[in-house]
Formats: structure tokens, sequence, C-alpha cells
């Protein structure tokens, strides 16, 4: 009889065996990574385009490229593709990044060859219809102005202005004068630039037939496509951050202030990358976190508070996110400042660090247990430029800190006087 008094004991994994993907070079030079695991008859196929938001020559440039693809093809109306993947069941997932675009197609074995026919029309024969574009930039438009009346909206786009500058392409704001700039001849020349054979990799996971791979490569694989064979120039840019320290956006008519606090952190190939994300973890990236102790549970300040590195080439930023009573936004930010004296000079229990570490492996073993959560891991892997070794290192960096690393690493990454202090809400008296 299990007696359910008694808390099961914690097993620390021993180890996480992630398996390598298989690639093969295409006859054309595509390289294609195959992952293949699972047992049901299902296929995700990823096709990577290096041509994201660095590379564009306007706002908005390389984003609605991306979202145009399945908007009408030579051979297949926005209609006809919609109605197609949908009767065989498929999934079309189109998104665009700092330095990539993304088109992913999830399908069932077998309707690989219908679905695949569509893939391969969306990819290199896209017309960029005017009459669609109109209809998305409107919506598009409809759905900036309501987040622009936004708290949350306003502080986050405050935040990464403030940190970057406006010559930075994460600190250039989206205006909405910047959605009429947008026609089918700027999103054909950014199409024509980087969507060819010279510039893409694809990844196959599920379950991989040898057909589907064979028809992957009679598709993509047997001849070149596209126009500009160039690869892209790698270009960097200087962060050029406010020397403002609190910048507030008001919302008259606002209930709850957004708070957002931010720094420039550490780029995801430093050295100590891997483990101040296991100092972040324990100041705000989960549930039990200092700051959800503190601000949350025992000051009632807010329902939520986070803290976490968002990526970006070359950089990361730190970000502390919380909303609050307007009357509170003061004595929160207080107390993030109060942890953070903590975690500078204090040592870490080792129950707590414990605890930490349990979660942050138990995480990555969710995240590595599926095919598609696999080729997640891999497209990750590869696209930031990091060590075929990386969840490797990721695991042996959390079961290795100490508490003495986690308070020297607070005193030299979370630095309170470059910590921007941002707010939007209704201004106090």
């Amino acid at each position: 009889m299990l007696d359910r008094t008694i808390q099961p004991l914690i097993c620390e994994p021993e180890q996480l065996a992630v398996p390598s993907p298989e690639c093969r070079v295409m006859k054309n030079g595509i390289p294609l990574y195959i992952l293949n695991a699972g047992d049901n008859e299902v296929v995700r196929i990823d096709l990577l385009i290096e041509g994201g938001r660095w590379q564009q020559n306007q706002r908005l440039q390389a984003l609605f490229t991306n979202r145009m693809l399945r908007e009408g093809t030579r051979r297949y109306s926005a209609a006809a593709i919609a109605e197609k993947l949908d009767y065989y069941g498929a999934w079309l997932e189109l998104s665009s990044s700092s330095e990539y675009a993304y088109i992913t197609l999830y399908s069932l074995n077998k309707y690989l060859p219908e679905t695949l026919d569509i893939f391969e029309s969306i990819v290199k024969e896209p017309l960029f219809p005017e009459k669609e574009l109109g209809v998305i930039i409107d919506s598009n438009i409809q759905q900036f102005l309501v987040n622009g009346s936004k708290v949350d909206f306003l502080a986050h786009r405050t935040l990464i202005n403030a940190v970057y500058g406006d010559t930075h392409p994460c600190g250039q704001l989206v205006q909405k004068e910047d959605y009429h700039l947008i026609n089918p001849s700027v999103l054909q020349s950014f199409y024509d630039r980087y969507y060819h054979s010279g510039n893409c990799s694809i990844y196959l996971a599920g379950k991989v037939s040898e057909d589907a791979i064979r028809r992957i490569e009679t598709l993509f694989g047997s001849e070149p496509f596209g126009k500009d064979f160039r690869k892209p120039e790698k270009r960097s840019y200087v962060p050029v951050t406010s020397s403002e320290k609190r910048i507030f956006t008001e919302r008259a008519d606002a209930m709850q202030s957004a708070v957002r606090m931010g720094m420039l952190s550490l780029d995801r190939r430093h050295p100590d990358y891997l483990k101040v994300r296991v100092l972040v973890t324990l100041f705000g990236g989960y549930f039990g976190s200092r700051l959800m102790s503190n601000i949350r549970e025992d000051k009632g300040y807010t329902y939520g508070i986070s803290a976490g590195i968002m990526p970006y080439p070359d950089s990361g930023l730190l970000v502390v996110n919380a909303e609050t009573a307007n009357e509170f936004v003061e004595p929160l930010i207080k107390e993030v400042y109060h942890e953070i004296d903590r975690l500078q000079n204090d040592l870490v229990p080792a129950e707590e660090l414990a605890m930490v570490k349990n979660y942050m492996l138990g995480d990555m073993c969710r995240s590595y247990e599926s095919a598609f959560s696999l080729a997640d891991a891999w497209i990750f892997i590869h696209t930031s430029g990091l060590p075929d070794s990386y969840v490797r290192d990721a695991v042996e960096a959390v079961k290795t800190i100490t508490p003495v690393e986690i308070r020297e690493l607070a005193s030299r990454y979370l630095c309170k006087e470059t910590l921007k202090e941002i707010v939007s809400g209704k201004k106090m008296s």
C-alpha cells in the first residue's frame, strides 16, 4: 500500500542523453538534419532561411516576407493552400527571428507527397499578392493599435529602446507608418536576396522513413533554387544605451502599472552564460524563485514576477517583468534591489540551490523527450553557433555550480547601477 504521507525520494538524473541528428549534405549543398524518433506516423519539416531583422533594409520587411509565403503561389491561391492543408490534416507555421526565417510543416506520413507539394510551392514560388497583403497589413495595424494601449507592451518597447538605442535592430521600434511602407516589391526584393538554396538548411524530425528523405532530396536537394546565391553578410551592431535610469510612460487610465527592469547581459557563447542561467533562475526564473517568494507570496505586490535573459545575436537582455497596482511600483522596485543585495552578499542555502538544480534538470529532461523538441534543441544550438556539447555542458553547469559561485556571479553580472527602471502606467501624485 502506497503511503502518501511520505515524500518520494528526489532522484537527480545521472546523464541526459540527447541524440544527435544525422546530417546529409544534399546534391545542391543544402544540409539535411534527420532526427528519426517517435512512434506516431507524423513528421515535422523545418526549412531555415538565414534572413531576419538583422538583414532587412526597412522595418517589418523580414517579418512580412515570411508571413506572406502562405498567401498565394504560382500554383495555389491562399484559399487553396489553407483548404488543402486542412484536408490532409497538416499544419504550417511561419515565424521570423533576429537572423532567421522559419517555415515549418507538420504532416502525416501517408499524406506527405501531397503536403510536400504545397510546401515546395510556398518556399519556391510565392507571389506576395497585393490584395492579401493589404488585408494582413490592416489586421496587423489594428493589433498594433490595440497593443499600444497595453502597459506591458509600452514598457517592453521602452526598455529595449533604452538598452539598445535607435541604431540597433533591437531598439528600432516599429511605428504605425512602417506598415504603410510595406508593398509586394519590398517583400519580393528581400525574398530574392535571401530565400535560395545557398542560404538554407532543413531539419526532418519524427517517424522518418527513407521514402520521406528521398522526397525531400528530390524536391529541395537535387537542383539549386532561388536567384541570388550569395551568403548573407554578417552584420554587427553596437548597443547605444540611454543614460536615463528611470523612464516613465504614462497611461492615465491604467488600472495597473507595468514594471520592466533590464540591462545588457551575456551572449549565449560566453563562458559564464550557463552558470548565470542558474543564477537568473534562482533570482526569478521559476515559481519558487526569490522574486516570487518575496514580492508575490510575502508582500503581495503582484500576481506574478519573473526574470530571464532574452537572447539576441552578440548579446543578451536581462529583464525583470511584473505588473502591479500603481501604488506598489516603488516598493516593488525596492524589493527587486533587495533580492539582488541578498544574492551578492549572502550564500544561497544548500537546500534552496538543490531545489533550483532539480527544477532545471527536470525541465531539461522534458525539453528533450520528443523528436520535435529534439529538433527545436538542435535548431537552437546550430543557429546560435553553439558547440554540439551544449546540452552536456548545460547539465554539467547546473550540477556543479556552488553557492560561492552564485554569489560571485551575482556581484559580477547583477549590476544595480546599470539596471534600467521602466514604468508604464498611471502617474502617481
